[in-house]
């Protein structure tokens, strides 16, 4: 772990490194915020935190509030990651986590080198927005404006059909992904999107991590560690080592 951490002013977005010289892995994080908007600087109290628990580089890469140009620069920002050297994770939160799913599929389609593994936090997965969840969890959710969600993912999704791969992940092929962690809270409106995934990625022979917490508060005060400990466990070739497809710890 790294007790010191510093923030620099990278071409992508800002770009949180440990003290220490070596970096064994880089994780490119994607910010997203109730809004669908926010921006880098947004997430740089999580990319410290995450920082300091794993001594990784955590890069808060921007990109522009549309699609498909969000994906293009997530894209330019996982070569910048890569072209660093060492081994490179991609984690996204909200929109930041179907940018990072969307990111997985490219690259798998391109037949490219895919990142060690994923962090999906509260991820917006399918763009229909026809989850059960975003209903029922709609009063107790006070994170996610449910009602005003349907004109910003409009906004965000413009012409792009809502079923779009690459949009929203959940309607893809999900064979060969590297091994994805998802965390969500019982209460809130996306809630559906982190089981489908999981449920589809598991029987896509994808090894997946669900992390589902009783409410946001108790998200808050453990998705970062057990994200530190998924992503150590998966550094350097950690996805070829032999895993459950599907796992979903006890008390959480």
């Amino acid at each position: 772990m790294a007790s010191e951490v510093r923030v620099e002013e990278g071409p992508f977005g800002p770009e949180v490194r440990p003290g220490h010289a070596a970096v064994e892995q880089t994780v490119l994080y994607l910010h997203g915020d109730p809004r669908l908007a926010g921006t880098p600087q947004d997430a740089l109290p999580t990319a410290r935190e995450l920082a300091r628990a794993t001594g990784y580089a955590v890069v808060c890469a921007r990109y522009r509030p549309r699609f498909p140009q969000a994906l293009d620069d997530v894209y330019a920002a996982w070569e910048h990651c890569r072209a660093g050297g060492g081994s490179v994770a991609v984690a996204g939160k909200r929109l930041g986590g179907a940018l990072a799913a969307g990111l997985l599929l490219r690259l798998r389609d391109e037949g490219a080198t895919p990142p060690t593994c994923a962090v999906l936090t509260s991820p917006l997965l399918d763009f229909t927005l026809e989850a059960p969840s975003l209903l029922l969890n709609a009063a107790a959710d006070r994170t996610v404006d449910a009602e005003s969600l349907p004109l910003r993912a409009a906004a965000y999704a413009g012409a792009e059909s809502r079923t779009s791969p690459l949009l929203s992940p959940l309607h893809g092929n999900l064979h060969g992904l590297p091994p994805i962690q998802l965390h969500a809270a019982g209460t809130e409106v996306l809630l559906d999107d982190a089981l489908s995934f999981a449920t589809r990625a598991a029987h896509s022979g994808v090894a997946v991590d669900l992390r589902i917490y009783e409410d946001a508060s108790a998200q808050g005060l453990r998705q970062l560690g057990a994200a530190a400990e998924f992503l150590r466990g998966r550094c350097a070739g950690g996805a070829s080592q032999p895993r459950p497809a599907f796992s979903s710890p006890s008390g959480v």
